[in-house]
């Protein structure tokens, strides 16, 4: 049987699951602080979910299993760097940031970095960052149509260009209707279908390679074999990993990941949902890294590295099943891109309102600017070539030196003046560009690490204690 008609199948009926959603959720709209923070009222398993999910998704099914695949036994770095961050924000960040938000009634990480007290400069600082975040996640979604346009390409043998376009346009409706709560609980039925694929997959190509012990053995004779680290010095193995562990310091820069911390409802939503985060990390990225491992032992070549998920499927499970856990993983892939729609569009529908003191910019205005973020992440997606595991950690290198620094300053008591975070946030961001496009470092070090850690060095020689 052909995994076609299982795969059509299962699409329809899950993205008339979101349009559902996004109907439901509608009703529970009544301002722009419902639009964007659900009330404040995420229980555990939506906001830990809905928050790991949109922290990974695309790049966690496709990006690291094709690094696992192309790089072979380094690519472990990725687990601790990926789980570490995980820890930090949930047992660290989440209950400082809850706390300070609900007592400033703030609703955008924005609001978080440039508070009130920074009086009149407080509009160029919000206005600045909404400026960010938009270019960093305009690339950010880019990478989630990138990653449904290889999805269907493989698939189907659509255009990617149809395939992106298909969607964007569920990713429009879904999200315009239901707002942050809609985006929350579908991020959450997409989280569960990328821990049941984490599980099943991996399981599955280990037993087509025999076993661990035989991939232990197969990654073996492997190793080196194209990695990055095959010619490295050993100073220049210790630079390489050390650009992967700042993954896990760039995790608190993250407005799209939290922005439900900032939503959880009480103390036990936070305690409950911070390990339902952590067995949710360990399992999806562990199983990622097998996966890729496997093909890495099955297959010599398979061309694109990121499409290392959809081969193993079609090839290891009976059509029906591959069908059905195919479009599982499509839809989880295309709904990722709603979170960072959200957060682009509030940073500059409600950001940008607030720096002239008004705080309800109006639903109408809020959708029109998802509508306009939307188009123009489409158009990058369409227009421009790239891996999505590159694309989507320049997204996360500059928006976690331009905003993780300041938030750290502010969580651990320190105030900051508006000249030093206006300088903190812009050297993070712009550094991160000029390193962009410089020669690559190994494991791009100098883009990753530097911004951060000079923008972290701005913000604590700049801040005191209160």
């Amino acid at each position: 049987m052909n995994s076609i008609v299982p795969v059509l199948l299962t699409l329809v009926l899950y993205n008339a699951l979101l349009i559902g959603v996004g109907l439901w959720a509608k009703k529970r709209n009544r301002n722009v602080a419902d639009f964007y923070l659900a009330g404040r009222g995420l229980g555990p398993w939506v906001a830990s979910i809905s928050a790991s999910a949109s922290s990974s998704s695309a790049w966690t099914l496709l990006g690291v299993s094709g690094a696992a695949y192309a790089w072979g036994l380094p690519a472990l770095w990725l687990f601790p760097a990926t789980v570490g961050g995980f820890l930090i924000n949930w047992y660290w960040v989440a209950p400082r940031l809850r706390t300070l938000a609900r007592d400033e009634g703030a609703i955008t990480l924005s609001e978080v970095i440039a508070p009130a007290e920074l009086g009149k400069s407080r509009g160029i600082i919000l206005r600045i960052a909404a400026a960010i975040i938009v270019f960093c996640f305009i690339f950010y979604i880019a990478s989630q149509f990138e990653a449904a346009g290889k999805a269907f390409e493989s698939t189907f043998s659509l255009p990617k260009q149809s395939s992106i376009l298909i969607g964007a346009s569920i990713v429009l409706v879904y999200s315009l209707l239901g707002g942050f709560w809609a985006v929350s609980v579908t991020d959450s039925i997409q989280g569960l279908l990328m821990f049941i694929a984490a599980i099943v997959l991996p399981i599955v190509s280990v037993m087509a390679v025999g076993g661990f012990g035989s991939l232990f053995a197969g990654l073996i004779a492997t190793n080196n074999v194209g990695s990055p680290s095959e010619s490295l010095s050993a100073a220049m193995t210790v630079i390489f990993v050390l650009g992967f562990l700042t993954i896990t310091l760039n995790y608190p820069g993250q407005p799209h990941v939290v922005n439900r911390f900032m939503a959880l409802k009480d103390e036990q939503s936070l305690r409950e949902g911070r390990i339902i985060a952590i067995v949710w990390a360990v399992v999806v990225y562990s199983g990622m890294l097998i996966l890729g491992f496997s093909a890495r032992v099955l297959f010599a070549d398979l061309g694109d590295s990121e499409q290392v998920l959809f081969r193993m499927s079609l090839d290891l499970l009976p059509p029906v099943i591959a069908g059905i856990m195919l479009a599982a993983v499509l839809s989880a892939i295309m709904s990722t891109a709603d979170s960072q729609l959200l957060s682009a569009s509030a940073a500059i529908s409600y950001d940008w309102n607030l720096a002239d003191g008004n705080t309800d910019g109006g639903l109408k205005k809020t959708r029109i600017t998802v509508i306009v973020v939307l188009v123009l992440s489409t158009i990058l997606a369409i227009g421009w070539n790239a891996d999505i595991y590159s694309r989507v950690l320049f997204a996360w290198a500059a928006t976690g030196a331009s905003f993780g620094p300041i938030l750290i300053m502010r969580l651990i008591g320190r105030t900051l003046s508006a000249r030093v975070t206006l300088t903190a946030m812009l050297s993070g961001f712009g550094l991160t560009i000029l390193f962009a496009l410089l020669p690559d470092t190994p494991n791009d070090f100098v883009e990753r690490v530097m911004p951060l850690f000079i923008a972290f060095a701005i913000a604590f020689r700049g801040s005191q204690s209160k």
